[in-house]
């Protein structure tokens, strides 16, 4: 339960500075766009932009297949994203997992988001432990928090299900 509460307040403080950084400039603000103009090779991002604030914070650590799907996964630094919480003045008590992996998933013909389904991530570290986390379903994405708490490579292996059809993938990132 606890976890959770951190997780929501963690959102909040996500969409509150999504929106203040959005100050009312819609997407044209974005990095990428100028004028107003779809980022060069996206055409219109109307419809596909849903999810992704959260999906635009963190470092990208995989693009390519998860199963029948196309997918993208990101790492996001829990420490950070507390650290800069408490700099605007929130009272932020407790840390869960360092990191928060969120993995994208949509259908390659019709680009449409996956937003419903179950799944995990199983993180293996540096020292050869390996962490098994069910993801959420969470802003367009599916989300796990893990802990990356020592440097080196860490492996991680997907595995999602939506509707009848299920995909995996591995990939590896490392924490200096």
């Amino acid at each position: 339960m606890r976890q959770m509460a951190i997780l929501a307040a963690f959102l909040f403080v996500l969409s509150v500075s999504a929106l203040a950084a959005a100050d009312d400039k819609g997407h044209g603000s974005m990095p990428g766009m100028s004028g107003g103009k779809a980022m060069e090779g996206h055409g219109s991002m109307e419809g596909k932009m849903e999810g992704h604030g959260m999906m635009a914070m963190g470092d990208k650590v995989f693009e390519g297949k998860v199963g029948p799907w196309q997918g993208e996964a990101r790492l996001m630094d829990m420490r950070a994203q507390m650290e800069k919480a408490k700099a605007s003045g929130m009272k932020m008590e407790g840390m869960m997992k360092t990191h928060h992996v969120s993995v994208s998933l949509s259908d390659p013909k019709t680009k449409k988001a996956v937003t419903e389904g179950k799944g995990t991530v199983s993180v293996t570290g540096p020292d050869k432990k390996t962490e098994k986390t069910g993801f959420m379903v969470m802003e367009g994405h599916f989300g796990a928090d893990v802990t990356l708490d020592k440097p080196g490579q860490y492996s991680f292996e997907v595995s999602v299900e939506s509707g009848k059809q299920k995909g995996s993938t591995n990939f590896s990132y490392t924490l200096k």
